[in-house]
């Protein structure tokens, strides 16, 4: 059994593993020729200005009174430069937007395999081609081009990241420290000679980024005032900053100047997925090098007479365009393709850097192409003609190929597998032998239905809504299976729970605006939950009791009571604390000892309890609720207790069943106890029906994961459901306590695992490498979680008994007498 188990681990990781090898490797290549326009650049430096987080209408739209809330881009774009909107590629997230914008490519694919580096594959830039680059903002952005820079020649000014607080009062004061900082050099300069020599040398970069617009955007929104201002903050900050660059520089005229954005942000304050207000962003251009505005005259289809002047240009396209004003070379990575009508140069200068931008992509593919060559074999280069390849040379195929050794073992791991089924031949050989006994037509219905089962959870990876339907269908099984009649209560609680756990599905995962009442609610139905179970216990209590039982009654209810008022707490908490942001006061430092207490002793509360069946299963459905309380938002909140309340009745329901079916040695579960050491095959062996109860399981488990869509918050960022805990930005962190939301949950391991068999086969193929962070996680997670069901539940089996069986004692008392 050991051996068996120590395989299919093996089997399950290196599977896991194999997604990141053969979906997420990168493209990347290097040791191309840099291509430089050899004619003069028109522009000595060029500034770059990046509004984090900047939608392309929240600029570019008038207000009501024809005034624009950024004066001066307003003028200059209807004077002396050239707009559009920038096109970005999902995932629209800040480090994929900025090395799209600043490297001319889109994020590099594996960076998702390697989480939050800087540089997961090095990479080439404007800054690296650039002869200095001077840097201000964010300490999440910054470091990883000065770090994947050849020598020593960007400098980067960050504040501390502690600043990056959605709670703060202001977040435009990053911009604002952004601003003072670049004054601040200049002003120095004029003091200290080397300084001033490096600024007045060509091929310089200036790169402000500005996060308070983002930062604000999370917090309240980008149609909020604070948004809104902080636009206005940046317009006049850029204003005085074209003043200080151009007195430096003597108005030399020989200053280029970019201003956009990584990404735009949703209604709701989230970014990463493709909708228009997240992809579409401002860009304006002017200074040396760039084509003036010119005034349309005739009538146009549009509000706003400059929209017809407005170019689309894909975020990319901004890298070759900056190399080209200043002169460097476009980085050796770059897909952009350079947009000519922002140029006002000479057709030759023009001609020149378009045949630079071509010659500098055709390089990726005679590198790439020569790699391919030297590392596969040269008729495999034409089509049809792989089949030649027979099963007896694989290993000296893959030698002559010089292929990793991943591919060893996904083409040698068969042979391990196949020798574990052989071994158990035995067993398989017993059940061939004893499936003629069983009634073939209930057999082939229950495989018939299971396997449609399976289908529905596969389709309710992409369709929650299929959950639903499942959740529909689940319901009637009392009155189709005549269990009703034997217990109609149980039946219509079974019925109703479904039906209300059936409601979470259908609502959105993402763009839902908070609601603490709903949370608030959520915390008064567990609280009923709770009352009544300690009633019904109480009324099924024996009349006479002794004073060891009275005591361990008494002990029981108190511990009950205790959770409740922890619950009752932590359903405040989110209550006050959003009250608390609203008003800018910060959150509490009395709400976040709670809600870091509340997670640290969520795991530890329940082994204080007895380990009699119901009230261990109450006393870990308070104290996980009570953390799930302290993540939610809104309608999720109520997910636990509903589900909860389902599975209790699950319970009683199934022993219904067990004794309809004649089991002998039916146990009252008010009598169960976890402690005790139970062996399920001397009571009963396994059954057709217990197939549908796997199946049960199954979808229960998925259900938890997927009913409110937790998984996907995860992938598309939103910090408000974290709010109670730490307001500063950490990635880290707050992804922890995001998966910690996701909803918990020794039974049927051979039928589950089978189940989980066939549908890791399917989300294998449906694994994304491209797409949004939400599209890309969300594939990733459905394969992950669906091929580590298997071990997950053998895992979740050593778990439970652990987390139900055992008891922590705090003190012990010496002796004790009972008359």
């Amino acid at each position: 059994m050991i051996t068996f188990f120590l395989i299919g681990l093996t089997v399950h990781v290196v599977f896991f593993v194999s997604i990141f090898d053969i979906y997420f490797t990168s493209p990347l290549v290097h040791g191309m020729t840099p291509q430089v326009t050899p004619l003069g650049p028109p522009a000595s430096r060029l500034v770059l200005v990046v509004g984090d987080g900047l939608r392309a209408d929240s600029l570019f739209t008038l207000l009501p009174n024809g005034s624009s809330r950024a004066p001066y881009l307003r003028s200059v774009i209807e004077q002396r430069g050239t707009w559009g909107v920038s096109h970005t590629r999902v995932p629209t997230e800040s480090r994929p937007g900025h090395v799209a914008l600043i490297a001319g490519f889109y994020e590099d694919v594996s960076a998702v395999a390697k989480g939050w580096k800087e540089n997961p594959v090095e990479f080439d830039s404007v800054f690296n081609e650039s002869r200095h680059t001077w840097c201000w903002g964010s300490p999440d952005i910054l470091p990883m081009f000065a770090k994947g820079a050849s020598g020593d020649h960007v400098y980067t000014h960050t504040y501390p990241a502690q600043e990056e607080d959605f709670a703060s009062t202001d977040a435009s004061r990053l911009d604002s420290w952004v601003f003072n900082q670049v004054k601040s050099l200049f002003q120095s300069a004029k003091f200290n000679s080397s300084l001033k020599e490096s600024l007045l040398e060509d091929k310089n970069v200036f790169f402000l980024h500005l996060l308070g617009i983002d930062t604000n955007g999370h917090a309240h929104r980008p149609m909020s005032q604070e948004y809104l201002e902080n636009i206005a903050l940046v317009d006049t900050g850029v204003a005085e900053l074209v003043s200080v660059v151009e007195e430096f520089f003597g108005y030399d005229g020989r200053t280029a100047y970019v201003f956009t954005s990584d990404h735009g942000m949703t209604n709701w304050g989230s970014h990463g997925a493709g909708h228009p207000s997240e992809t579409l962003t401002p860009l304006v251009v002017w200074g040396a090098g760039v084509q003036s505005a010119h005034r349309v005259t005739e009538a146009q289809p549009y509000n706003d007479v400059y929209l017809q002047g407005a170019e689309l240009v894909l975020l990319a396209d901004i890298a070759p365009l900056m190399a080209s004003l200043i002169g460097v070379p476009i980085p050796v990575n770059s897909v952009g393709v350079l947009p000519l009508l922002y140029l006002n140069n000479s057709e030759q200068f023009k001609a020149e850097s378009m045949y630079a931008n071509a010659i500098q992509v055709l390089e990726q593919f005679k590198v790439k192409m020569t790699q391919k060559k030297e590392t596969t074999l040269s008729f495999l280069l034409t089509p049809y003609q792989l089949c030649m390849c027979v099963t007896a040379a694989i290993t000296v195929f893959l030698l002559i190929q010089r292929s990793p050794v991943t591919y060893y073992i996904y083409c040698l791991l068969p042979v391990p597998v196949w020798y574990s089924v052989l071994k158990e031949s035995a067993t398989l050989t017993d059940l061939i032998r004893s499936a003629p006994s069983l009634p073939l037509w209930k057999c082939f219905g229950y495989f018939l239905l299971v396997a449609l089962g399976i289908e529905l959870l596969v389709v309710s990876f992409f369709h929650r809504a299929m959950l639903t339907v499942g959740l529909a269908v689940l319901s009637l099984w009392p009155f189709l299976s005549g269990l009703y009649g034997k217990s109609k209560f149980r039946s219509v609680s079974w019925f109703l729970g479904c039906l209300c756990l059936a409601a979470f599905p259908l609502m959105p995962v993402v763009g839902r605006e908070p609601n603490i009442h709903l949370v608030t609610c959520a915390g008064l139905l567990t609280l009923f939950t709770s009352a009544c179970y300690l009633w019904s216990s109480g009324r099924r209590a024996p009349l006479h009791l002794s004073d060891k039982q009275q005591f361990v009654a008494q002990v029981t209810t108190v511990h009950v009571l205790s959770c409740m008022l922890h619950v009752a707490v932590c359903a405040y908490v989110p209550s006050l604390t959003h009250s608390s942001l609203q008003q800018k006061q910060g959150l509490p430092l009395l709400n976040q000892i709670i809600s870091w207490t509340t997670l640290a002793s969520s795991m530890l509360v329940p082994l204080l309890s007895s380990t009699r069946l119901f009230h261990r299963l109450l006393s870990i459905f308070l104290s996980l609720t009570a953390t799930y309380l302290l993540l939610s938002t809104g309608s999720e909140a109520l997910f636990p207790p509903v589900l909860s309340w389902l599975m209790f009745v699950w319970i009683n329901i199934e022993q219904e069943a067990m004794l309809a079916q004649g089991v002998s040695g039916r146990q009252e579960l008010s009598t169960i106890d976890f402690s005790a050491n139970i062996d399920i095959t001397k009571i009963r062996q396994l059954k057709l029906d217990d197939i549908r109860r796997s199946y049960f399981f199954v979808f229960f488990i998925i259900t938890a994961f997927f009913g409110t869509g937790n998984i996907a918050s995860i992938n598309s960022f939103d910090p408000a459901s974290v709010y109670c805990f730490l307001t500063v930005f950490n990635p880290f962190i707050m992804g922890g306590l995001m998966m910690w939301k996701v909803p918990y949950l020794n039974s049927y391991e051979s039928w589950i695992c089978t189940e989980c068999s066939f549908s890791t086969c399917h989300f294998f193929f449906l694994v994304q490498d491209y797409g949004s962070w939400l599209d890309i996680g969300t594939s990733i997670s459905h394969y992950v979680i669906v091929m580590s069901m298997t071990i997950f539940l053998m895992l979740l089996s050593v778990v439970t008994h652990i987390f139900t069986s055992q008891r922590l004692v705090l003190w012990r008392r010496t002796k004790m007498h009972f008359p």
